[in-house]
């Protein structure tokens, strides 16, 4: 494997069992992977930055020979090219995801014409699951145990019991 430096950018809200799969992926392809989580300041998120951080380092623990967490706000252009990335990586979990992701892609092509763009897609088990369903099935007082690994689940549970919607 080359010395090659991609960059899986995401807010990450919460980090879902498909994410820690595309990074497990990831690291098979690349000779680093930095999970970037961003400050998301466009979304309204129901973790900090800091939390969300916090919770991709604790995935990201199994890969630390090959991973690395940071966070990133402005440009994610400023941030591949500060770190020298080579590749960023997009997860891809339907059809529906594809028109954007590419469009997307193009854009960044356009600002980074030397960073490709790797899509990556999780497993079949994982290929419906979205941070924004997880969200609102543990905000319901829902189980969310087959989405999510057991720290985020006890990070969920304790913030959904800090809103008081248990």
């Amino acid at each position: 494997m080359s010395n090659v430096i991609a960059v899986y950018p995401g807010t990450f809200d919460p980090m879902t069992l498909g994410h820690e799969d595309v990074v497990r992926r990831a690291t098979q392809l690349f000779s680093h992977v930095i999970v970037a989580v961003a400050a998301g300041h466009h979304k309204k998120a129901l973790f900090s930055l800091q939390e969300r951080i916090e919770m991709a380092r604790e995935v990201a623990e199994p890969f630390k020979d090959h991973v690395t967490v940071e966070s990133f706000s402005g440009l994610l252009r400023d941030f591949v090219v500060a770190r020298n990335g080579k590749a960023m990586v997009r997860g891809l979990r339907a059809v529906t995801d594809f028109d954007y992701e590419f469009q997307l892609a193009g854009m960044n092509r356009s600002l980074m014409p030397n960073v490709e763009t790797v899509f990556l897609t999780p497993s079949d088990k994982y290929q419906f699951i979205s941070s924004t369903f997880v969200r609102e099935i543990a905000m319901l007082g829902g189980e969310v145990d087959k989405f999510v690994s057991r720290g985020v689940q006890q990070k969920l549970a304790a913030k959904v019991r800090s809103l008081g919607r248990e």
